[in-house]
């Protein structure tokens, strides 16, 4: 009898035991905070891996040749190798032709497949695609209702088919670019009924889109900032997909800010200004079911706007547009 129960406690504790280590998920990623003035690389095992300072930051990638694409302030934007820590390649938005004495800032940025950089100025509402000489060779016009040159654009992605999709915040709205400028769709991001409240955090409430990420069903899901949410939008622009700020239980959104599907189709969310008590950074299922989530308030504050995952190798492992 001794030893049945012995042998069914062990067994009890060794099951429990994996079931833990199977909870454990870990992830190695890239990330920024601006209140910290920090980008890093943490791997595995929640270690920094590499670091750098920054100002303030609404975009980075990692690039197919291990090179890291970020802003070190509003305007500036550098390719750095993380291995020698040299500076390769870099762009000063403030020297652009047409943006002397004019307030400029680039929320958006993406190194594109020809080696082409994507970048898109908030002040001067335009997108423009730069050689590598830094040389302008395409420029398209944006439309904003409401200019402001913090304000008119968030993240914006060039998509397979040569489109742009673009979130513009202010206005609050998602709107698709053909090449040209032309507006091929557009999607006013709801309010639900609620009044807007001003502020960045649990509090505020409003339609200010911060991402959005074209599915491979042709359906685009929507960061909706301060509306704490996350949509999925059909052509038709039809809802058939919803995370709203109280859904994940122990945690709450706020500024919901960068998207990211994994190839297992889980979504990394970028959660902003939610304070010390809620994860800056979460993973879910589709299901909604938080697989992991990165909460660390002492390299990484109330502005950790940012993260792109990363594989084993180095390489960038989600789709931020498609």
């Amino acid at each position: 009898m001794i030893r049945t129960t012995s042998l069914a406690l062990t067994i009890a504790v060794f099951t429990a035991s994996v079931l833990i280590a199977a909870e454990k998920e870990t992830r190695k990623f890239l990330t920024a905070d601006s209140s910290k003035g920090r980008i890093a690389i943490i791997d595995e095992n929640g270690k920094t891996a590499w670091e750098h300072k920054i100002g303030p930051l609404h975009d980075l990638h990692v690039l197919e040749n291990g090179h890291l694409l970020f802003q070190t302030n509003w305007t500036h934007i550098v390719e750095l190798d993380p291995k020698t820590n040299q500076v390769v390649w870099e762009y000063e938005a403030k020297h652009s032709p047409g943006n002397e004495n004019r307030k400029i800032e680039v929320h958006a940025f993406q190194r594109l497949k020809n080696g082409h950089t994507m970048i898109v100025e908030s002040g001067s509402t335009r997108i423009l695609e730069v050689d590598t000489d830094g040389k302008i060779v395409k420029e398209v016009p944006l439309k904003v209702q409401k200019p402001h040159p913090h304000k008119d654009t968030r993240l914006v992605r060039k998509l397979e088919n040569g489109h742009y999709l673009v979130c513009h915040e202010a206005d609050g709205l998602v709107r698709e670019y053909g090449p040209d400028g032309q507006t091929v769709w557009q999607y006013k991001v709801p309010m639900f009924g609620k009044e807007s409240k001003g502020g960045h955090g649990l509090e505020a409430f409003g339609n200010a889109c911060f991402s959005a990420v074209r599915l491979e069903n042709g359906n685009t899901l929507i960061g909706t900032g301060n509306g704490h949410s996350v949509i999925e939008v059909t052509p038709e622009k039809q809802i058939v997909w919803k995370l709203t700020q109280d859904e994940l239980p122990g945690i709450r959104l706020a500024w919901v800010t960068s998207l990211e599907v994994l190839p297992s189709g889980n979504i990394v969310i970028g959660n902003c200004h939610a304070g010390p008590e809620n994860p800056q950074i979460i993973e879910i299922n589709r299901d909604k079911k938080v697989i992991w989530s990165f909460h660390d308030f002492d390299r990484f504050g109330n502005a950790t706007t940012n993260t792109q995952m990363i594989n084993v190798n180095g390489e960038a492992v989600g789709e931020t547009y498609r």
